[in-house]
């Protein structure tokens, strides 16, 4: 549940900003959607059209009262580590970290001065995929380099996704109900066509698979995942590959894109895989392969798993690829039940009976996690 004062705002207007797209909800303290609206295709203008009619309807609605405005913001650096007010400072701030999400950085601050048009005066808060696993232990977080390049370029392993892996991670808490929710240990697997994993301890994140970019860890879409970064010096010296391409070709021509040479959606994979497509049957083994192998990983991190939640579009969605996770985690406890896997939609408990590892899939709510943090910091400025 999301808590809020009394006195508080009664509805969070989020800001869900894409690389491509944008998703808006009006979410109530109890985390229901009064409203929402997505902007499949958007240009990232805090003047477009679609965007521009639909904030003004919603101000002059009465009824639900938007009082306060939450934003998703790719990346807070080392400087955000919780969800934050918004003034000119943040702004500048969040602007600062375009280099390192070029594609979200500048959509967010565009959907932030649309807010500011549609609803001058209404507090707004940014709410960061970082910050959740800003409670990485240094071990974690901390990459074997030369002091003197961490230190002057702050490399670091940051992590992405937080708000859909804490929303899971407490979500999977209150369908489990741990004897123990401070030792209660979850692996959060949040697959889409830009996947992650976490290992969340007691609540909070104390490793992830994605590091200073979201290219590394699992194989993505078009995102090849981690790599030997021998083999990239080697490409990018003696002019064998320059370094515009190569930053394209590890975004958006690998992943499961790369390994079919065409498409990196995981359903046009799948159904070429059945059809016998040796290329789509090797993309979807090494998609395998990774996912059980980093699980692994962040169950070793914890020192043991307690549950393994799936959400996101693919982790909701695509029962084959929870299958195939299970058949390689047998040895940690895993084990699904085939028929609740397959008819598994919404918050539901795909577990073999008797498994020693709750599995669970749950829907992706991205929104409710900014609104709670949204209503939290509104609390504290209030009191």
């Amino acid at each position: 549940m999301i808590a809020s004062p009394a006195d508080g705002p009664s509805h969070v207007l989020v800001f869900n900003a894409g690389s491509s797209s944008l998703k808006l909800s009006v979410v109530a303290a109890d985390g229901a959607v009064a409203d929402s609206y997505d902007i499949d295709r958007w240009n990232g203008r805090a003047d477009a059209p679609a965007l521009r009619d639909y904030l003004e309807r919603l101000a002059g609605a009465k009824d639900p009262p938007v009082r306060a405005i939450g934003h998703r913001v790719v990346h807070g650096g080392s400087r955000y580590i919780s969800a934050t007010l918004i003034d000119n400072e943040v702004r500048a701030g969040i602007a600062e970290l375009t280099s390192l999400a070029p594609l979200h950085q500048p959509r967010a601050r565009a959907g932030m001065d649309a807010a500011t048009a549609a609803f001058p005066g209404l507090p707004q808060v940014a709410c960061f995929d970082t910050a959740f696993h800003a409670t990485m232990p240094p071990q974690a977080y901390t990459y074997a380099l030369p002091a003197t390049w961490r230190e002057l370029f702050g490399l670091r392993k940051f992590g992405f996704h937080g708000l859909s892996h804490s929303y899971a991670s407490r979500r999977a808490a209150e369908l489990v109900s741990p004897i123990d929710r401070n030792k209660f240990r979850v692996v959060t697997c949040h697959l889409g066509a830009g996947s992650s994993l976490a290992a969340v301890q007691g609540g909070r994140s104390v490793d992830t698979t994605m590091g200073f970019t979201p290219v590394d860890g699992l194989v993505m879409a078009t995102r090849c995942g981690s790599l030997d970064p021998g083999m990239l010096t080697w490409l990018a010296s003696e002019g064998r590959i320059g370094v515009p391409e190569l930053t394209t070709g590890l975004e958006h021509a690998s992943g499961l894109a790369g390994l079919t040479g065409g498409s990196g959606d995981i359903r046009e994979v799948s159904a070429a895989a059945q059809a016998g497509d040796p290329s789509a049957e090797l993309a979807l083994g090494v998609y395998a392969h990774r996912l059980v192998t980093l699980i692994a990983a962040m169950a070793a991190a914890m020192n043991g798993l307690d549950a393994l939640a799936f959400t996101g579009g693919i982790g909701e969605h695509h029962a084959t690829v929870r299958a195939a996770a299970a058949a390689g985690l047998g040895f940690l406890g895993v084990a699904v039940d085939r028929e609740r896997n397959t008819a598994a939609h919404a918050d539901a408990d795909i577990s073999a009976d008797g498994a020693a590892v709750r599995t669970l899939v749950l829907t992706a709510r991205e929104d409710a996690e900014v609104a709670r943090s949204t209503f939290e910091v509104m609390r504290a400025v209030s009191s």
